[in-house]
């Protein structure tokens, strides 16, 4: 295995897949691990309810194919947020939240990335606030009692658009059980400067991903997701040698999604390849 394992996201696969064959794609492909998504679609928040058979089955089969799961992206608060207005959506929130945690023990995932949103399809105002930093506060209590840790993403909004925001919660939280899940096609999206924000979360960064996107500017609403490694503005030889200097020694999450493109594992290994080489040009050993 690599220095800093690469993985893909399951969402850059086909969809009709069995994990059987995700896992030997993603493997046939260069990569090291999937990551799992379980997102606000009933389908894939079924996933919560696994039997143990399932959660056997699917654990047999990676361990069969020789590829790793250390890593879900739990996206399906975006649809049931902590901070919702409605009661009823934030117990579904925690419901999700503690199956998650559960679910994540079973298979062997270590690390759940979190949307930071307080709220997506709702209004923002202080009660949504305060119903976040609530939930996110009882969400790291249950984690860190199933020795599983939690991840904020840096998100496609203002609210988490930054390292420098994230720190708020690290703050109030003080847990080693929650961390930060930059991605650093959003860091850039929002102008940030990635130096700073990478040195000052370095210390609890559990994985990257990696993606492309066109910047947020007084014109443009920015592209946050869609585009193809080589189409966006990212420079990653540049953050290749930042986390170089800062030592970072974690994985790579590739980001993509193959619903809306042709030839979707042809694109997964294109985007490997292109990503190596620009940790090639970085000195930064893959």
């Amino acid at each position: 295995m690599r220095i800093h394992p690469l993985g893909i996201y399951e969402k850059a696969l086909p969809k009709d897949l069995t994990w059987k064959e995700r896992f030997e794609i993603a493997k046939q492909s260069g990569f090291d691990y999937v990551e799992m998504s379980v997102d606000e679609t009933d389908e894939r928040l079924s996933r919560l309810d696994w039997t143990k058979q399932q959660r056997k089955d699917f654990v047999s089969t990676k361990i069969d194919c020789g590829i790793l799961t250390p890593s879900m992206c739990l996206s399906g608060h975006r649809k049931y947020p902590f901070g919702s207005h409605d009661p009823k959506i934030r117990q579904r929130a925690y419901d999700i939240m503690a199956k998650a945690i559960e679910l994540a023990n079973d298979l062997g995932i270590r690390n759940i990335q979190l949307a930071g949103y307080d709220v997506y399809y709702e209004e923002q105002d202080e009660g949504t606030l305060e119903r976040y930093d609530e939930g996110m506060r009882k969400a790291v209590e249950m984690a860190a009692g199933a020795q599983v840790m939690l991840a904020t993403e840096i998100m496609d909004t203002p609210f988490m658009s930054s390292i420098t925001k994230w720190q708020r919660w690290n703050k109030m939280l003080n847990s080693p059980w929650f961390g930060v899940y930059p991605d650093v096609g959003n860091l850039t999206a929002w102008n940030n400067d990635l130096d700073q924000e990478l040195s000052s979360g370095i210390d609890k960064i559990t994985a990257i991903h990696l993606k492309e996107t066109l910047p947020v500017s007084n014109t443009c609403k920015g592209q946050f997701r869609d585009l193809q490694f080589g189409e966006g503005t990212v420079d990653f030889v540049n953050i290749f040698k930042i986390l170089k200097k800062l030592n970072y020694r974690g994985s790579f999450m590739l980001e993509m999604w193959g619903d809306k493109v042709d030839d979707p594992i042809g694109k997964i290994v294109k985007a490997r390849e292109y990503i190596e080489q620009k940790m090639a040009e970085a000195n930064y050993q893959p």
